[in-house]
């Protein structure tokens, strides 16, 4: 029951009619229409609607006419507590440092209450820590949660499960209540310094070990993680520190101990070394827990090994001279067994290249003797290997590098340097310096570097040409005469005599060449024998030949052109069964005004010279006609389209010619020009008057053509 609606005009008889309309009239509000009572038909939430908005009315029963205005009202939901506290946020993951101040804020958390916070305690919320005591605390108001214990230690405890409760009605009894779970882990600070776990550490390293590769590791352990557990590791002192060292491993932070000096067993058995592990990444508020580093010592025992044979030197340079006997020694290798027993030591040579094969080796001794004849000049220098190994144990073996000089002997004699023909001019003056040779020897310069420069004894009175020693290993090669002829001499021959300054000193005889050449008055070689001319112009043999070789490939080109332009000229007269209209074309040049064979040209060109019809005297006429004869007079008065068609008359009864039509072409210009004929057809039988003396007047450039022209006019006089 809500309550009841009641009209004045209600005497009780049942007269009137109640009706409710509005929000949730009919399914959540219902009204007993005769006595006006209003019930709810369901419980009502007031989290999912706070008020209803209704509106009732009295009607007749009989009429249904409203008794009076319609009226609204409200119903308002009244809150209960009936909604727990809830974390929309949990469960929460939180990190906080260790060694941490108490007190030291971790997180708020925050509960929300969905009853009215206006009416009553419903909505407020007070929060309480369930678990994780005694080592955090939540505020019960503002849900703050805060570190309760001081120096709370990662390294003893590093996770924390703490349970949050809310609970409303102000915590009171019957209040509704819900809980949240916070993970809290402690992060690391470097409050813990490295410490090796024992004092003394004993290494085992034979003496064999290889410079530069690790012999140990050692470690110092640090509590600490990430950077704050990073170290470094040095040697402080102790007697090993120059010949080990230690460096750092990021990864494993352990300390890689490797070696810096070859060790050896009979010298030196043991080592004694102060090794130090430090933090790198400090935190000063934490200085008082340290010094944050650590010291150990460390014993390396150098172990006995069975080495190879060592040689006194670690490489070996020998002298011998060239051109030595095969056996000569050439120098002595020594090696010693370092263990304390000093086995015997045997010599060889592996004659693994050309070189090693030059030499042998005494086994017992180690002398090295030549094996071969050396030649400095084809190679100064030979690399070779010698090894050693123990007698009672061939597997140990040990190798030096033995470089051997040759030593240079005065076995080549100078030469002439640079080309060995001389040109000089037919108009040298005497004592003129032809050309200045130098000389080359192939031995070095304690047998060579002094030349001396002679004429050979033979050609010391030479008439024609002098030597003269520079004394600087050059000499100059001087005339002894003025002007030199070509067409009487053109080539002279002049022994020369080189010695070098060795010992026992050698010499050699070469012969220059010198050329007569003519040149200009500057000097310039304007022509030589053809030999000369060629090698000054540069033309080599190979250019000679590559000239003459496109010589004969541009004559066989020409060749082959001619020959195939005469294989396709085409006949004369076309075939019988063409009987097309055709125009002949004659392919075939004439012989110009001497050739009277064909045709005479003259009776085409000028119809006076011709006194009567001419065949063709290369073709014999199957039938010939009477001989026509045609008077001066007419021939005289003939204009030319007479003469056109006497021609064309003429060459339709001539059987001669093909039986077809062809083309002839007539340069009649017609009879009695006032200008003339300026036609040279004519000049066979015609002289002209022309007097050419005057051409020898002309000067001396006209001569030979006023001879040419004067030879003409005597032949026609007479």
């Amino acid at each position: 029951y809500i309550l009841q609606l009641h009209s004045n005009s209600d005497k009780g008889d049942g007269s009137v009619k109640y009706i409710l309309t509005g929000e949730g009239a009919g399914t959540i509000f219902i009204i007993d229409d005769t006595t006006g009572d209003i019930h709810s038909t369901k419980s009502l939430d007031r989290e999912q609607k706070t008020h209803y908005v209704l509106h009732a009315q009295a009607i007749d029963r009989r009429t249904n006419k409203p008794l009076e205005p319609e009226s609204e009202f409200i119903i308002k939901v009244q809150d209960i507590n009936d909604n727990a506290p809830k974390f929309t946020d949990g469960p929460y993951i939180v990190t906080v440092p260790e060694m941490s101040e108490m007190g030291t804020s971790v997180l708020q958390v925050t509960a929300t209450d969905a009853d009215d916070p206006t009416y009553g305690n419903s909505a407020r919320v007070v929060y309480s820590i369930l678990q994780g005591q005694p080592y955090f605390s939540v505020d019960p108001k503002t849900g703050v949660i805060r570190t309760a214990l001081h120096n709370m230690d990662r390294e003893a405890r590093e996770h924390y499960s703490v349970v949050i409760q809310a609970k409303d009605m102000a915590g009171q009894v019957g209040g509704l209540s819900g809980s949240t779970t916070v993970n809290i882990t402690l992060t690391d600070v470097n409050d813990n310094p490295p410490r090796f776990p024992q004092k003394h550490y004993q290494l085992y390293v034979p003496e064999s070990a290889q410079v530069g590769s690790a012999v140990g590791k050692i470690k110092a352990n640090d509590a600490d993680t990430g950077s704050n557990a990073d170290m470094k590791y040095t040697i402080i002192n102790g007697d090993g520190s120059g010949v080990f060292s230690i460096s750092t491993d990021k990864e494993t932070r352990e300390g890689i101990l490797s070696l810096k000096k070859p060790l050896n067993y009979e010298k030196k058995k043991s080592y004694t070394l102060n090794i130090e592990g430090a933090n790198t990444h400090l935190d000063f508020r934490f200085s008082h827990l340290g010094p944050f580093k650590d010291v150990t010592m460390l014993k390396i025992i150098v172990g006995d090994v069975d080495e190879p044979p060592l040689f006194t030197m670690p490489s070996y340079v020998m002298e011998v001279y060239e051109n030595a006997k095969i056996g000569t020694a050439v120098g002595t290798v020594t090696a010693q067994d370092p263990d304390t027993d000093n086995n015997l030591v045997r010599y060889f040579i592996d004659h693994k290249t050309e070189e090693d094969r030059y030499f042998t080796i005494d086994a017992s001794t180690g002398t090295i003797k030549t094996a071969k004849i050396f030649d400095r000049e084809e190679t100064p220098w030979y690399n070779i290997t010698v090894a050693a190994s123990e007698i009672d144990n061939p597997e140990l073996v040990s190798h030096v590098p033995v470089g051997v000089r040759i030593l240079d002997v005065n076995d080549n004699p100078p030469e002439l340097a640079g080309d060995d023909d001389v040109v000089i001019c037919e108009n040298a003056k005497s004592g003129q310096v032809v050309q200045t040779i130098t000389a080359t020897d192939k031995d070095n310069s304690a047998n060579g570097a002094r030349f001396h420069f002679s004429l050979d004894e033979g050609f010391s009175l030479n008439p024609n040409f002098t030597l003269r020693d520079n004394e600087d290993n050059t000499a100059s090669i001087l005339t002894k005469r003025r002007r030199y002829s070509r067409t009487s001499q053109d080539i002279y021959y002049l022994p020369v005599l080189i010695s070098d300054g060795g010992v026992p000193p050698l010499s050699s005889s070469s012969t220059l060449t010198i050329r007569v050449c003519a040149c200009e008055r500057d000097g310039r070689v304007r022509t030589c024998h053809a030999e000369a001319f060629l090698s000054s112009a540069g033309l080599s043999t190979g250019a000679l030949i590559a000239i003459l070789l496109c010589v004969v490939i541009l004559l066989a080109i020409v060749v082959l052109f001619v020959t195939l332009r005469r294989s396709k000229k085409e006949p004369l007269i076309i075939s019988e069964e063409d009987v097309r209209e055709n125009v002949v074309t004659y392919d075939d040049e004439g012989g110009g005004e001497e050739d009277t064979e064909a045709f005479d040209i003259t009776a085409l060109r000028n119809p006076s010279a011709a006194e009567e019809l001419k065949y063709r005297r290369d073709v014999r006429p199957e039938l010939k006609p009477a001989p026509r004869h045609h008077p001066t007079s007419s021939l005289d008065s003939i204009d030319v389209q007479e003469f056109i068609k006497q021609r064309l008359a003429e060459a339709d009864l001539d059987p001669s010619v093909p039986p077809y039509d062809s083309l002839q072409t007539y340069a009649y210009e017609g009879h009695r020009s006032e200008a003339g004929s300026i036609s040279s057809l004519d000049s066979a039988t015609t002289h002209s008057d022309e007097d050419y003396n005057y051409l020898g007047d002309w000067g001396p450039e006209f001569k030979k053509l006023a001879e040419l022209y004067g030879e003409i006019e005597s032949e026609r006089t007479t």
